[in-house]
């Protein structure tokens, strides 16, 4: 396992000692390498803890990579998928990417530093999705709250505007860094203060 590992990697092949070689070779990554030597075993391990990402063989007894990434997508649609194959071809590309919705396909023998690249980009991907929804969720819950209060009080969510738009706050006490920790404390986020620089343009 990764030092401090906070995500899960589940690779899926019937070659045993394929399987070891991803073992050692992502032992410094930061993410715990699980393996499974077929789809029924991949599957019991996705049924008991949370899978971040499968990279699947393709040709394996009892079923194809392209059908257990199908099956993958639809039960666990948050889990990133890549493909792996030793015999690569465009027909199994394209079903692999239509069925499975895979991430990428890799080829076998692979570049075991470029498959660990593409895990870890796809990994940060997914972290910065789930925070998205997350962040998405409490806005929503803020503006319902919002209404309801607006509803029960007209006019005391009321703010005034300026004429790009912008809130007017008046009479702000304090530096900017304590209103920012202010900020900060209110809505228990954190708070980015971004300052531009003279080459950026409004697009």
């Amino acid at each position: 396992m990764g030092q401090n590992a906070t995500h899960r990697v589940l690779f899926v092949d019937d070659e045993p000692n394929l399987l070891n070689s991803f073992k050692r070779a992502f032992r410094k990554e930061p993410f715990e390498v699980l393996t499974a030597t077929s789809p029924d075993e991949a599957f019991s391990l996705l049924d008991k803890v949370e899978i971040d990402a499968v990279v699947s063989d393709q040709d394996m007894p009892g079923m194809r990579g392209t059908e257990f990434l199908k099956k993958v997508k639809e039960s666990y649609p948050d889990t990133v998928r890549f493909m792996l194959t030793g015999k690569a071809t465009l027909d199994v590309a394209i079903q692999a990417i239509n069925e499975g919705d895979i991430r990428r396909f890799f080829s076998k023998p692979c570049n075991e530093v470029d498959l660990a690249h593409t895990i870890r980009q796809s990994l940060q991907q997914k972290d910065l999705i789930v925070e998205a929804k997350r962040l998405l969720l409490k806005v929503r819950k803020q503006a319902e709250t919002l209404d309801q209060i607006e509803a029960e009080n007209p006019g005391i969510t009321k703010v005034d505007r300026d004429s790009d738009g912008a809130i007017v706050i008046e009479d702000s006490s304090g530096d900017l860094e304590s209103l920012m920790t202010e900020i900060r404390k209110t809505l228990g986020v954190r708070v980015f203060r971004y300052e531009p620089d003279a080459g950026d343009q409004l697009k």
